[in-house]
């Protein structure tokens, strides 16, 4: 599944396979939007760039986002442990 995300140091969104916790462009974590990829791919450019203007602010960007509880138990992550250690 496609999934949202939002990268502050980016400012931009990134439209991922999967939860993900970085950036693919700057290795910085990633915040997962709780909007689905339908929605947003639907949004005109000035939504677009509203919503990073929103996203900015730290209080919104709270609402905004969700917290991907399983990902400790995928694969991706498991293999990014064993590369670290």
């Amino acid at each position: 599944m496609m999934y949202v995300h939002f990268c502050r140091n980016c400012s931009r969104f990134h439209l991922l396979n999967g939860h993900k916790l970085s950036c693919p462009a700057c290795n910085n974590p990633l915040t997962e939007m709780r909007m689905p990829y339908m929605d947003y791919i639907n949004m005109t450019s000035a939504e677009r760039d509203a919503l990073i203007e929103q996203c900015h602010n730290e209080d919104t960007l709270k609402k905004l986002s969700t917290t991907y509880r399983m990902y400790k138990y995928s694969k991706w992550y498991r293999s990014q442990l064993a590369n670290e250690a």
